[in-house]
């Protein structure tokens, strides 16, 4: 009995040991409100390529959930506003849709978070009080099958459930959500889910440039906003609304609730009135935003509390509605191209990618394919660079580094820069009849490495060789230690447990 004991004991504390040194991480959002994206094996492809391992979904679309089995990439599936209603009225409808919708796709889908409702206080149908209801059910639904340890339920908010957030520690509710805001509360906190928030710095200063500076905004302020009645330092709005989070979760006195921002992000194009809707400021917040995060730098209020964020969003959506930066918030276009590129590590240089919005680099310069260029003349270009050119294009072919995105522009611009490279880097090298563009920000993303003339007598292979990252930091050399020695502990439990059962028999 006390080696069973042991046992259990053990697992539970490898468990518990293995989740505290998991640390904060970065997801995207995948939204689908357009009409040009790829299908979602696709998507699944690309997500897998740039080493996305975290994403949001905003249903439990059947196809999006088989695209994704078996990919390791761990999803966070929706329920929309408009099935409230019958999931608040009937278990039935609860256990229904929890059997034909996530369980045959379950566990090949890795599914570990499911949010009832979508910013309800901002929904003009007023379908607050169907949340709680509905996340009871779910609750339910989950329990039956023993899965709600495994699968999370919680409800995503706008800011707006505040009516203060400034400063940090005057943050409060919105008295007028209280009728459904406490018992939600009381349901994360008895349920250890988190409290759901989606954050736009970028709004804050668009509709309010006089009073929040870009650089505030965009985690790149030399200057410290100091809260009044704490005397606690904020360099940038993201920490300061989620510390009014805090202030306000701790006034009711629920202070085991974490925070996990479900959204937010930069757009990178927008109309006259949105000047701050750029691709480098969009790589600026959001590259800033993944080091923050994955440093586990926390809070003023929160330091070192970990914090999960999911970036908005994965595409540009052409059908979504209001302002011309509401359809550019992608990391991707349609076509897979990226918008700007991200390191997702948080740890590298900020580089860019085909579009050409990246970091300057040391005067080096690049030929990439001219976005303008008609189809056949990219590909008569391309024929001639990876034949009479004697560029060597083996990088581009299937399975290869720089094979994904599948596109001829980003084929071209690779076989381009090989060439342009090889031949001094002269003007005439990057003609191409026209078709060829000189950019001085480096195209190369995750292990597609473009050439420099520095790096000329380097071999393409390069491009085949992923960079093995030795630095770690010491918190995960500690976890990494602690959990194996409690594998080990475990291991011998186990061995020890067989001995007794062998000299009992």
């Amino acid at each position: 009995m006390a080696s069973r004991f042991k046992l259990v004991f053990a697992v539970s504390l490898l468990l518990l040991l293995l989740d505290f040194c998991r640390g904060s991480i970065v997801g995207v959002c995948y939204g689908r409100n357009a009409d040009d994206l790829p299908t979602p094996d696709k998507v699944a492809q690309l997500v897998q390529l740039h080493k996305i391992k975290y994403l949001r979904i905003y249903d439990s679309n059947i196809q999006v959930l088989k695209a994704f089995a078996n990919t390791g990439v761990e999803l966070m599936v929706g329920v929309p506003n408009s099935d409230l209603l019958a999931f608040s009225q009937f278990q039935s409808n609860a256990d229904s849709w929890l059997k034909n919708s996530i369980l045959p796709y379950y566990p090949a889908t890795k599914i570990t978070y499911i949010t009832v409702g979508l910013e309800v206080t901002e929904s003009p149908d007023n379908a607050s009080a169907l949340v709680v209801p509905a996340m009871q059910n779910i609750l339910t639904a989950l329990k039956k099958v023993g899965l709600h340890k495994r699968i999370k339920v919680s409800s995503t908010h706008s800011l707006g459930v505040l009516s203060r957030s400034f400063p940090p520690s005057a943050g409060a509710f919105n008295s007028s959500h209280a009728y459904f805001l406490k018992p939600m509360l009381e349901f994360l906190a008895e349920n250890q889910s988190p409290f759901m928030i989606d954050l736009y710095p970028y709004y804050a200063y668009r509709d309010s440039p006089n009073n929040v500076s870009l650089d505030y905004a965009l985690f790149e302020s030399s200057s410290e906003v100091i809260d009044p009645n704490t005397g606690l330092l904020y360099t940038n709005m993201f920490d300061a609304q989620i510390d009014a989070l805090y202030f306000a979760l701790m006034a009711l006195n629920f202070r085991t609730i974490r925070i996990m921002v479900t959204e937010t992000g930069w757009p990178s194009k927008g109309s006259s009135k949105e000047k701050a809707a750029t691709p480098d400021n969009a790589q600026t917040y959001n590259t800033n935003l993944i080091r923050h995060v994955i440093n586990d730098s926390g809070t003023p209020a929160k330091p070192g509390e970990e914090l999960d964020v999911y970036i908005f969003s994965l595409f540009n959506e052409n059908r979504k509605p209001g302002m011309e930066s509401e359809r550019n918030w992608g990391l991707f276009y349609p076509d897979q191209t990226s918008v700007y590129n991200l390191d997702f590590t948080g740890k590298g240089a900020v580089d860019m990618t085909n579009s050409g919005n990246g970091t300057k680099s040391n005067g080096t310069t690049w030929c990439i394919a001219s976005s303008k260029a008609s189809e056949s003349d990219l590909q008569n270009a391309l024929d001639w660079a990876c034949g009479s050119g004697n560029v060597d294009c083996s990088a581009i072919q299937p399975s290869q580094p720089c094979f994904e995105p599948d596109n001829l522009v980003s084929h071209a611009s690779f076989a381009f820069n090989s060439y342009y490279q090889q031949n001094g880097a002269s003007d005439v090298a990057c003609s191409f009849g026209g078709n060829g563009v000189k950019v001085d920000k480096d195209p190369s993303y995750d292990n597609c490495i473009y050439l420099t003339t520095r790096g000329i007598n380097k071999t393409a292979a390069s491009n085949t060789t992923a960079m093995a990252n030795t630095s770690s930091s010491t918190r995960a050399e500690v976890c990494a230690w602690i959990a194996t020695f409690c594998l080990m502990t475990l291991i011998s439990f186990v061995l020890n447990l067989g001995n007794v059962a062998v000299a009992s028999f």
